[in-house]
């Protein structure tokens, strides 16, 4: 499975693997200075405003639904072999080692970059596997685009799609906004359980 291309976000230039791949940082994403575990952009990405919809069929408005809240996103699809499983893995872990009053602050929010297979109803029961407090997102492909565009995620090439095994290539950037709408660090393949347990009570401090 090849990576995706490096991609400019907020500034700061990130190398991100699709899936199979391996993420790397380019210098201007450093370690965050202030004991976060996870990596510093500048400048800090904003959370940013789509409309998707949820695996209920119901529109979502990230921004105002979010509000307030510590909300990791996630750009991926349900038949990936490695980044996706295993990240969703690591944030639903994450949030079962917190307390029940710092889990009910944080949203995970998983956009699928397959909408041909990841219907709303595969992408609930994949989605369920790691947490049913995990949010699904699926839309055309152009709403899917655009969603990644205000959120600066790199885009990946388009894939030859035939039949329905298939790969697609997807950044494996995650991004945890906290409640001042802020990305305070961001997250690539190489981060695990651990670092979200660290992160996420002080990432909840950063409240605006």
């Amino acid at each position: 499975m090849r990576a995706v291309a490096a991609a400019a976000l907020g500034g700061a230039i990130l190398l991100f693997a699709g899936c199979g791949g391996h993420a790397t940082s380019h210098p201007a994403a450093t370690r965050s200075a202030d004991a976060l575990h996870g990596l510093v952009p500048q400048p800090l990405p904003r959370r940013p405003h789509f409309v998707l919809t949820d695996t209920a069929g119901r529109p979502f408005r990230f921004a105002a639904a979010t509000k307030g809240k510590l909300t990791f996103l996630y750009f991926g699809y349900t038949h990936c072999p490695d980044a996706c499983p295993t990240t969703m893995s690591d944030l639903g872990a994450a949030l079962r080692a917190q307390s029940p009053r710092i889990r009910s602050r944080v949203d995970v929010v998983f956009v699928t970059v397959d909408p041909r297979r990841d219907t709303p109803r595969v992408l609930r029961a994949w989605l369920n596997h790691f947490s049913r407090s995990f949010v699904g997102l699926t839309g055309s492909e152009h709403q899917i685009m655009a969603a990644e565009r205000a959120a600066g995620v790199p885009l990946a090439p388009a894939e030859k799609v035939k039949g329905k095994n298939y790969s697609v290539a997807h950044s494996s950037l995650v991004l945890p906004y906290s409640p001042d709408g802020l990305a305070h660090v961001v997250y690539s393949q190489g981060f695990r359980t651990r670092d979200y347990v660290h992160d996420i009570p002080l990432l909840l401090e950063y409240s605006g």
